[in-house]
């Protein structure tokens, strides 16, 4: 047993390291065959690469009952230019979602971060100007935790204008208490997941028992402080926690679940009753997005497989539909 931990932490870090690898993933654009296989995994977890692939994935989860989280893909943008295209990308993608969803999240280095912080908080002031206007919510991702200052200092003073402008805490940093402790102020949008990066023990605590009871704390803490919260995890214990706690209960706090990952767990939630928000992404940074979705749980390396060796387009929508009441 402990040689197969050790293979999947393994396979964890190598991948994580991986999906930082500009040169991989160059070679992995560059080389048609890989693509073509790399890309027909990535479609279980990625709705498409277009804006209309990730809006067709929002009609189909949409009027099935789910609430939907809508992202277009990228990071670490590091030109002005491209920073610029993707601003005006996701203004189209709010007017178009206003009709049917309500939120819109990404990565503030998609926007101007990586290049500037004053680039990125105008930008974010721009989507937040949109997203007011089409009644849609924003959802500002978290990032490695050197970039945890800048985000929160910069959602900060964008929130103090734009209160639909939601943000995203990591539980595994052990800052995050103190992080939510200043954000409490007034109510807010905030998703807790557990935190997908690779940090060092001297920031993060490792995937373990403490890190769960640290969820289900700051997932505590934030309700009582007044905050809506999106329960972001596919850890059904954590999940059967939060609704023996009644966490669900005050009505301030959802599920959320990314695309493609445990759908069953979506439909047996919602059939009980809860409110499920499913994260859709699109977009054509799909590598470095199937490298986070394996490492973070390395069975669904079995299933990329799968699909990579199978002549059937990925159909993740079926497993979606609601199971019957027991």
């Amino acid at each position: 047993m402990n040689h197969e931990l050790d293979w999947e932490q393994r396979l964890t870090d190598t991948l994580k390291t991986v999906a930082r690898r500009q040169d991989i993933k160059s070679y992995v654009e560059l080389t048609p065959w890989l693509n073509r296989l790399l890309r027909r995994a990535a479609g279980q977890y990625v709705a498409g690469e277009n804006r209309q692939d990730g809006l067709a994935a929002t009609r189909r989860l949409a009027d099935m009952g789910y609430k939907i989280s809508l992202e277009y893909i990228g990071e670490n943008t590091l030109d002005a230019k491209m920073c610029q295209a993707a601003v005006e990308e996701m203004k189209s993608l709010i007017r178009e979602l206003g009709e049917i969803g309500d939120r819109v999240s990404f990565d503030l280095s998609h926007i101007g971060l990586s290049v500037k912080k004053d680039l990125a908080y105008r930008q974010l002031m721009k989507l937040a100007d949109e997203a007011r206007t089409a009644n849609v919510e924003l959802f500002v991702s978290m990032e490695e935790s050197a970039k945890t200052d800048l985000i929160l200092d910069t959602y900060q003073k964008a929130v103090a204008h734009y209160p639909n402008i939601g943000i995203t805490l990591q539980a595994h940093l052990h800052r995050t208490p103190m992080d939510l402790a200043v954000l409490s102020d007034s109510p807010r949008l905030i998703r807790i997941v557990k935190g997908a990066y690779q940090e060092p023990a001297t920031h993060a605590l490792s995937r373990s028992s403490e890190l769960d009871e640290r969820y289900l704390t700051l997932v505590q803490d934030a309700i009582h402080r007044g905050h809506r919260v999106s329960i972001a995890t596919h850890d059904e214990r954590i999940i059967n926690e939060a609704i023996h706690l009644g966490l669900l209960d005050s009505g301030s706090a959802e599920f959320e679940m990314l695309y493609g990952i445990r759908p069953e767990l979506s439909a047996k939630l919602q059939s009980a009753g809860y409110p499920v928000r499913i994260y859709v992404t699109y977009g054509r940074e799909w590598f470095l997005y199937l490298c986070h979705r394996i490492a973070e749980y390395p069975p669904n390396l079995y299933r990329a497989v799968a699909d990579m060796a199978s002549d059937e387009a990925v159909e993740p929508y079926r497993a979606y539909i609601r199971a019957p009441k027991e």
